[in-house]
């Protein structure tokens, strides 16, 4: 039998199989001797050892499982769902294997979700963490470190989260709060639904400077 006849059986093997139209079955069937395409250098979001201990495999397990399913066809939520309820993968974990896949076959950016792209930034401050989920939620205290009009509060978790509508109500923000001790905490800051890498790094560069300028505020 010829490569040709050979490839054209294996394509209307598939067809019967999923259902698939020609040309979709004939590009699996392509890809599949052409071998696993080469996954993209860039940051997978964790290390390979926190995805094994959070999900069970390493990121090459996943890769050859999710390649082999044809991740590249599907969508996010599809992908997460299909790890969730085929590999008992818990939601959260899903959600973090999906973008490290995303990324690492360049279906999406490093800062990149659904919803659009996001910046994070994160501070330890010398304050408890009461006080400073005070400093985001109470407006005259904000007031002293950022713009007022800046931050529209939606909601919050006492000591533990708030969300926002930045500015014109276009982008969203996220802000998190862990206690390290009595008189330090950390807040993380994640600024989404923003329009691209270049909006990126322009919020970026701001929290930095505005949470630079709470943490001086505060320890005086």
């Amino acid at each position: 039998m010829t490569e040709d006849k050979a490839r054209k059986r294996s394509i209307r093997t598939r067809m019967a199989k999923t259902g698939e139209s020609y040309t979709a079955a004939r590009r699996h069937v392509v890809k599949s001797k052409e071998g696993p395409p080469t996954r993209l250098s860039v940051d997978l979001g964790k290390s390979d050892e926190t995805i094994r201990r959070g999900s069970g495999k390493s990121w090459d397990e996943w890769f050859a499982i999710l390649d082999a399913w044809g991740a590249e066809e599907h969508t996010h939520t599809e992908i997460a769902r299909h790890l969730h309820e085929e590999h008992e993968v818990s939601g959260w974990w899903a959600q973090t294997v999906t973008v490290g896949y995303e990324r690492g076959r360049g279906m999406r950016g490093v800062n990149q979700r659904t919803s659009g792209f996001y910046a994070g930034v994160s501070k330890t401050v010398p304050v408890g963490v009461n006080m400073l989920f005070e400093e985001f939620t109470d407006t005259r205290k904000r007031n002293l470190w950022l713009e007022p009009g800046t931050l529209r509060k939606r909601t919050s978790q006492p000591g533990k989260s708030a969300r926002f509508d930045f500015r014109d109500g276009e982008s969203r923000v996220h802000v998190y709060f862990v206690s390290k001790s009595k008189s330090k905490a950390s807040v993380n800051v994640q600024h989404e639904r923003l329009s691209d890498e270049e909006a990126v790094e322009e919020m970026r560069a701001f929290w930095k400077e505005r949470l630079g300028e709470l943490a001086h505020r505060v320890a005086r």
